[in-house]
């Protein structure tokens, strides 16, 4: 059974995405995923999910650092500047490859729970769902 609700996967790099799919599905860890190819289009789908709130409003987010559009950090600026209600419950991730020390101070201002080097793999995962929703997913 699993875990969470809804995961929203946001990143510009379509491998990425399929790869990140494929390990949530296998490892069972929501019964909704969702993918947005940048910052903007999470939005507009928190938009669709979240009003009024849905089993597919997101319960975590994994978080691309750098997109088109608009990027990670853009993204976080925009989501802290949405309604109490629509934050409430919903952890945040941040992906990259690499974070500039400047981009990590800035994120540590706004609604992140963490970042995480990139690729995700099933412990990081596990680490992630087990430190913000306090349960192991099954996989």
């Amino acid at each position: 059974m699993p875990q969470l609700s809804s995961i929203l996967l946001v990143d510009d790099d379509t491998t990425t995405n399929f790869l990140n799919q494929t390990l949530i599905q296998r490892m069972s860890v929501a019964a909704h995923l969702q993918v947005a190819e940048n910052g903007a289009e999470a939005l507009q789908a928190l938009h669709q999910t979240c009003e009024p709130l849905s089993p597919r409003c997101p319960d975590l987010i994994l978080l691309d650092m750098k997109m088109p559009v608009m990027n990670g950090i853009e993204f976080l600026e925009a989501y802290a500047q949405l309604p109490l209600a629509r934050q409430r419950g919903v952890g945040i991730v941040m992906l990259t490859t690499s974070l500039l020390p400047r981009d990590l101070e800035r994120v540590q201002q706004l609604p992140v729970a963490g970042a995480l080097n990139k690729p995700l793999t099933k412990e990081k995962l596990q680490a992630v769902v087990a430190a913000h929703f306090g349960a192991e997913p099954v996989g």
